[in-house]
């Protein structure tokens, strides 16, 4: 059954309307909906309903809730996903698999050794695409709720907020080349439910020492003896934080 999101409170036996132009292009010329045909929205309060079509409108879609289908997909505790800029289909790629995998929040960081450069008359269309591209996984992946993302000019940004986090990680390649396989597991094994972890990655040349040393106080931590890339780094940790949080309890 087909899914989308409405930005209201749920509430059961009661009409709303899609208005997003997407959403209506989706529903009657994608799927080729109709009257009393069913979909599920999602709501702002974190509630499924199950709801049938009433009517087709000139800019919206009504329809009627008619069962709560509610299921908790959210994963127990908030995870901001900051990483270095990569090239375009790649970090696509990663936030529409990172939010298939629970990420609550993408920072994209335009990062010392960052290939890509995100020019300023561009990232709010950019920010536009990745968005959107969120939002259709979080409907594909039946979530709860939808991330949001942000570009950050530099790490430095990111520094200045860290007080908002209960932990910061940085999965850094030179503590995997050391042979560190310890700190993760011991920092997820003490997380509690809705605690807030920032985990930063960097580009595909890796995080500079200048920018580790700017999160000093933080954890820095191996994914492992394999050197990932920068696309996969951050669903290794996201699985790995769903596995402990989600399978093991």
């Amino acid at each position: 059954m087909q899914r989308y999101f409405l930005l209201e409170n749920a509430e059961l036996n009661q009409r709303f309307f899609i208005h997003n132009t997407d959403d209506i292009h989706h529903i009657k010329n994608v799927m080729r909906m109709n009257v009393d045909q069913k979909l599920i929205l999602t709501f702002k309060d974190q509630k499924s309903l199950i709801s049938k079509i009433i009517a087709f409108h000139d800019d919206s879609i009504e329809l009627e809730t008619i069962e709560d289908t509610t299921r908790q997909t959210e994963l127990p505790v908030e995870i901001t996903i900051a990483s270095g800029l990569i090239k375009g289909d790649k970090y696509e790629w990663m936030i529409q698999k990172g939010t298939e995998m629970g990420a609550h929040h993408f920072i994209a960081v335009q990062s010392e050794r960052a290939i890509v450069k995100l020019e300023e008359k561009k990232q709010s269309k950019k920010i536009d695409r990745w968005q959107k591209i969120i939002k259709e996984a979080s409907e594909q992946s039946m979530r709860l709720t939808i991330p949001d993302i942000e570009y950050k000019s530099s790490f430095k940004s990111i520094y200045d907020n860290m007080n908002e986090y209960d932990y910061v990680l940085i999965a850094y390649e030179e503590e995997a080349k050391h042979g560190e396989t310890s700190k993760l597991h011991q920092v997820v094994s003490n997380l509690k439910h809705g605690q807030k972890i920032l985990i930063i990655f960097g580009p595909e040349g890796g995080l500079t020492e200048s920018e580790v040393n700017l999160f000093k106080g933080s954890e820095k931590v191996s994914l492992g003896p394999r050197i990932l890339r920068a696309e996969t780094a951050p669903l290794y940790a996201l699985a790995a934080l769903s596995y402990q949080l989600e399978l093991m309890r």
